[in-house]
């Protein structure tokens, strides 16, 4: 799988309004709900809240990866945020995270769900990756930067 398979370029936040985790959350939902209209946002941020209740899915390394399964999903969507000044999402390091990939998938698909997930991790455990996001100056630069290295996986 291939994140171009999943991300839209719409789908990218270069700048977070967010202050906290839910709002991050509404944010990327938001994003997700652009692009499969038929699904309700505030169901998905529930179940997203849900999620993080069971463990944040704020990774460390500046990095959080908010991720469910959602009914109505046809196939998984990804959309991505960025918040510069960094935001307390529970973090496995204690540090703020500032780039968040939220993952939705169809209820049935673990296997995919799963290989999204580990895919989308182990290209952010590259530190010089992270600091490309950090320092793009647009969507379509962060758009690019992620499928690029993609590519290099």
């Amino acid at each position: 799988m291939r994140l171009s398979d999943i991300l839209d370029e719409d789908s990218i936040i270069p700048e977070l309004r967010a202050t906290d985790k839910k709002q991050v959350l509404e944010e990327l939902a938001e994003a997700i709900v652009r692009h499969e209209p038929s699904l309700d946002k505030d169901s998905l941020v529930k179940v997203l809240l849900e999620r993080e209740r069971l463990g944040s899915t704020g990774i460390g390394d500046g990095v959080a990866i908010p991720h469910g399964k959602f009914p109505g999903v046809s196939s998984p969507r990804l959309a991505f945020g960025r918040c510069l000044k960094g935001l307390d999402f529970d973090c496995m390091d204690g540090q703020p995270a500032y780039l968040f990939f939220l993952l939705v998938a169809p209820e049935n698909s673990a296997s995919v769900h799963l290989k999204a997930l580990a895919k989308i991790a182990k290209i952010l455990k590259n530190s010089s990756f992270r600091k490309l996001l950090l320092e793009a100056n647009d969507k379509r630069e962060i758009y690019q930067t992620i499928i690029k290295n993609d590519e290099d996986f």
